[in-house]
């Protein structure tokens, strides 16, 4: 289901934009659910910005100097729906045609459809793909991200990525308590990292929030899944919003000692710099570079 809204800016003031509202992934977790984004519309009734490139040229070319783009934190740009509205390819090419940046984040590798785009974008300016990885067990990730792409798909489009030179950030969140807490699923998601030479990686901890809107989804969902997981959350956590692994502690030496062996960002703060810094690869044009000098 798809409904369109009028809007008169895509941009936040810190540069980001989302193109679509709500989602089809059915990820268990999900915190765009929450009441607190004030959502007048059922999840799943995807709300599509109208002239969604329109209004992001106009806002582009109104900017004094370029800087990086980002995309994907609320929404995912790679939802089904952008087979066939391909409103994240036309953005895309206007970011490209205007010489910006761009951070973009999915857990779809239906991302690779845009590798021409994202290619040409690097050429000029940083481009930097940002995937999020979960969980190592495929038949796992089924059930916590039913309708997206599996985790060993997502590596294999960070693999063609890096073999485009585009680079790659992954989102280790989040990892859920007496579910995916655990070495052998952080070994694994971290192996495959290291083998995609990833730049950095975004870990807050190990665990889940959950508030009004998601917590009620998410347990249902446990209800439907793992039967008296639900009872066990609330006797853990109650109705707290942090829901930390017990593992927390054991996992999050893991996690940083696997990345200062591999050279891997992994403190949130140098990441999101990182993404945030502008950086243009074309050559400038000399008095040397003019026609008929």
């Amino acid at each position: 289901m798809l409904h369109y809204a009028e809007y008169k800016t895509i941009l936040s003031p810190k540069n980001n934009m989302n193109l679509y509202r709500g989602c089809s992934h059915g990820c268990i977790y999900c915190d765009a659910r929450s009441a607190c984004y004030q959502m007048k519309h059922d999840f799943e009734d995807i709300e599509v910005k109208a002239d969604a490139a329109a209004i992001l040229e106009a806002q582009l070319v109104k900017k004094r100097r370029p800087c990086m783009i980002g995309t994907g934190a609320m929404c995912d740009p790679y939802i089904p729906l952008e087979d066939d509205l391909r409103i994240t390819r036309q953005c895309l090419a206007i970011i490209e045609r205007h010489g910006f940046g761009l951070a973009i984040q999915t857990k779809s590798a239906r991302i690779l459809r845009d590798l021409d785009l994202l290619k040409a974008i690097s050429v000029k300016a940083k481009c930097v793909v940002q995937m999020t990885l979960t969980t190592y067990d495929e038949n796992l990730c089924r059930i916590l991200e039913p309708n997206v792409s599996v985790t060993a798909e997502r590596f294999a489009a960070l693999e063609a990525f890096r073999e485009a030179g585009i680079p790659t950030v992954v989102w280790l969140s989040p990892i859920l308590p007496f579910i995916n807490d655990t070495e052998e699923n952080l070994r694994g998601i971290l192996g495959y990292c290291v083998r995609a030479d990833v730049r950095g990686i975004i870990c807050f901890g190990f665990g889940v929030t959950l508030r009004e809107g998601d917590r009620d989804y998410f347990y249902a969902k446990l209800d439907e899944h793992f039967p008296g997981m639900k009872q066990r959350y609330i006797r853990a956590f109650g109705g707290s919003y942090e829901c930390t692994s017990p593992n927390n502690a054991r996992l999050l030496c893991l996690f940083q000692d696997e990345c200062r062996k591999h050279g891997v960002l992994y403190k949130p703060d140098d990441v999101f710099a990182y993404l945030r810094q502008f950086e243009r690869k074309e050559r400038q044009m000399t008095l040397f570079d003019m026609p008929g000098v």
